[in-house]
């Protein structure tokens, strides 16, 4: 039992140090971010002007739904319920992916009005809004990237579920998604009122 309780400690303090890392790279996209708005104010709220608020806030809310139904999971494989956890991973991972199709779409857009790192249209314009829309492909893609990732690891875990490899009494594989989908949302929140509400 001891030795359990050993390993189930280790692998939440492993994770907990890679989350760490994480935050330190968005940390200093976020700080990137900061020091070019007070240079280009202005040219910063234009930009975000052009950003859909709409589909930003939508995607916040479907990350926030997402977060909560992986939380339930593990509540629910605690006190038995495989069924309704393998429900809610799928649900998690079925927002996963209209939070990427929300964001094709947007991107596409972008793309469509000639709005990406080096296309001719971003040399016109004013170089505050270029570094903007530069900053804004770089962290939002970076954090696609993590979304995908994160759909990955719970599809994993839910594998695990679905083979009783996890279960009641070793959730360890499902709690440590879990914590790396609550990341992803986090920091989708960060880039939510940076980019889009230009904060």
């Amino acid at each position: 039992m001891s030795e359990h309780h050993k390993d189930y400690t280790g692998a939440k303090l492993g994770m907990w140090f890679f989350l760490f890392t994480e935050l330190m790279l968005f940390g200093g996209l976020f700080i990137l971010y900061a020091v070019y708005l007070k240079r280009y104010p202005k040219e910063f709220v234009t930009a975000g002007d052009q950003l859909s608020v709409v589909l930003g806030t939508t995607n916040t809310l479907v990350l926030l739904t997402s977060s909560f139904f992986v939380a339930m999971s593990i509540t629910a494989l605690q006190r038995g319920d495989k069924k309704f956890s393998l429900r809610l991973i799928g649900g998690t991972i079925a927002f996963a992916g209209v939070f990427l199709i929300i964001k094709y779409f947007e991107w596409t857009a972008k793309f469509h009005h000639g709005v990406y790192p080096g296309s001719p249209h971003m040399k016109e314009i004013a170089p505050g809004e270029s570094i903007f829309f530069s900053l804004y492909f770089i962290t939002t893609g970076l954090h696609g990237i993590h979304v995908i990732i994160g759909a990955l690891v719970l599809a994993w875990a839910m594998l695990g579920v679905k083979t009783g490899k996890v279960n009641g009494k070793d959730w360890i594989l499902l709690e440590n998604a879990g914590l790396y989908w609550h990341l992803v949302d986090l920091i989708w929140i960060y880039v939510f009122a940076l980019y889009y509400l230009v904060l």
